[in-house]
Order: structure tokens, then C-alpha cells, then sequence
């Protein structure tokens, strides 16, 4: 697939793809005889991994290191769980402060409602 397919799949522009593959966040995409980017299924499944870490928070750093240690092959196994078990623990985190926070607006819009339904009634 071209870049444009790609970009168009998972609704990243190709200047990320572009940035993601220069920085490690994804591995080299192999190019065809005229030097374009053509990618494979696999690099297809990186790419959606980054854009769910990345969309999920995981930081850069994490997933470049996690990239550079895949690549390296199966003797990095452990240090690739560990960054992965890091980042979920971060993430739950990150997860328990959102629901805390949503729990806090709720709970404020549910007053709001009291008071309009106990301002309506007050008018009848």
C-alpha cells in the first residue's frame, strides 16, 4: 500500500507516518524500485499499534525504546514486557483520574437537573 492508502486508513496524515517511521516509532518501511514507500500488512500493524498507544497516551519514548527492542528479536521478550506493564500501570492511572473526574461532572450536572426540576415546580 502507498503512504496515501495508508494515511487515509487510520486517519493520520502521511507527514506523521513519515515522522513515526523517522523517529522508531514504527520500524523502515521498505520502498518499491522508484524509492516509495510501500507497506505491508506488518507495517500496517505497527502503524495501528502506535496510533492506539499513542492515542491511549503511551509516551513517545516508551514506544520507540519498545520498537528498538522488538527489532532486536526474542532475547529483549522481558524488557518489552516491562515497558508494557509500565505503560498499563500508568494508563490505569491515568484511567482512575478520568472516572474520578467524570464522577465529580456527573454528580454536578445531576444538580443542575435538582435545581431545574425544583425551579419548575416552584412555578406551578
Amino acid at each position: 500500500m502507498k503512504i496515501n492508502e495508508v494515511s487515509k486508513m487510520y486517519g493520520i496524515t502521511a507527514d506523521t507516518l513519515r515522522y513515526y517511521e523517522r523517529i522508531g516509532l514504527i520500524p523502515t518501511v521498505n520502498r518499491n524500485e522508484s524509492g516509495i514507500r510501500d507497506y505491508t500488512e506488518t507495517d500496517c500493524n505497527w502503524v495501528n499499534f502506535a496510533k492506539c498507544m499513542r492515542t491511549a497516551g503511551i509516551s513517545v519514548e516508551s514506544l520507540i525504546e519498545y520498537v528498538a527492542l522488538f527489532q532486536q528479536g526474542d532475547t529483549t521478550r522481558a524488557a518489552r514486557k516491562e515497558i508494557l506493564i509500565e505503560e498499563r500501570a500508568k494508563l490505569l492511572e491515568r484511567m482512575a483520574q478520568m472516572q474520578e473526574t467524570l464522577d465529580k461532572l456527573n454528580y454536578k450536572i445531576d444538580n443542575y437537573y435538582k435545581c431545574v426540576e425544583f425551579e419548575d415546580t416552584k412555578l406551578k
